[in-house]
């Protein structure tokens, strides 16, 4: 008998005619850590309040989720795989429309008609053809060239018109939403107004996600996406600014790996919830 190999092995390895001991399965390597939620404040208590509340909200979630937050009025974040990359969908169409301001301001001119008949179809409604037109339109040498004045260097433009495919983070998407939400030198003082009130008018039917449990008197800015490919499930994104009740801050939920669309909108409002509710508490 052979010191320390089990008998399992030593029939295998006498099956098999060698005389050497084959081990029968290769040593696991250990699993990678699963990521936290990690927050900071500068109000005290909210961090960890935070930090606790939305790493609850997605025990029992399956998918992979991307979570981002920032709070102006309290100085506090919160991340949680910051920099994965998700298929875009339609939360793109706000890059896009902020693409289209930057180069008119660049251009000294204001949007045509028929660019504000787009631009508000791409945004209130989702609409596709809308935002096709617009994409081919502006071309990727003026994507590209917006992504890099907003330091959205995370972010990769889907090829071939293919928008819905462009590579999106949470740490770009509140990149975006922060040049949107607050005075800058990419994005004028009316383009911020301009996509915001868009973002205000979104259709009811698509105003799910980050602003599920929002409080009473709270504005609320949204623009959805959702997208079923045979790998990894349903995309299904939002992202959100809001302000009052002493507060102004966005939000931007990511999620991919999700067996229905139901499903990954129930995920992010388990995570809107309680960061709604722990921001109004504090």
């Amino acid at each position: 008998m052979t010191p320390g190999i089990s008998r399992r092995a030593r029939v295998l390895a006498a099956a098999v005619g060698t005389g050497v001991l084959v081990p029968l399965v290769a040593a696991t390597p250990a699993a990678a850590a699963t990521p936290a939620v990690t927050c900071t404040s500068a109000k005290a208590g909210l961090a960890t309040k935070l930090k606790n509340d939305i790493t609850a909200a997605l025990a029992t979630r399956k998918g992979t989720v991307a979570v981002g937050l920032h709070d102006r009025s309290t100085n506090t974040t919160c991340t949680l795989r910051a920099s994965s990359a998700y298929d875009s969908a339609s939360v793109v169409k706000v890059t896009v429309l902020a693409t289209l301001l930057w180069d008119a301001k660049r251009n000294n001119r204001y949007l045509t008609d028929r660019e504000n008949t787009l631009a508000k179809a791409m945004i209130t409604k989702s609409d596709n053809a809308a935002t096709s037109t617009l994409w081919k339109q502006l071309g990727m040498t003026k994507i590209k060239g917006f992504l890099a004045a907003a330091g959205m260097t995370q972010t990769k433009p889907g090829a071939d018109g293919y928008w819905g495919l462009t590579q999106i983070t949470v740490t770009d998407e509140q990149k975006l939403l922060k040049l949107i939400t607050g005075k800058n030198t990419v994005l004028s003082d009316n383009s911020r107004a301009y996509i915001l009130k868009l973002m205000s008018q979104v259709v009811s039917s698509q105003r799910w996600g980050t602003p599920y449990g929002v409080p009473a008197g709270v504005t609320v800015a949204v623009k959805n996406g959702w997208l079923q490919r045979s790998t990894n499930g349903w995309r299904v994104h939002s992202i959100g600014a809001f302000k009052g009740g002493g507060h102004d801050y966005t939000m931007t939920v990511l999620t991919h790996g999700n067996s229905t669309m139901n499903y990954g909108i129930a995920t992010i409002q388990a995570v809107a919830k309680v960061i709604h509710r722990d921001l109004a508490a504090s």
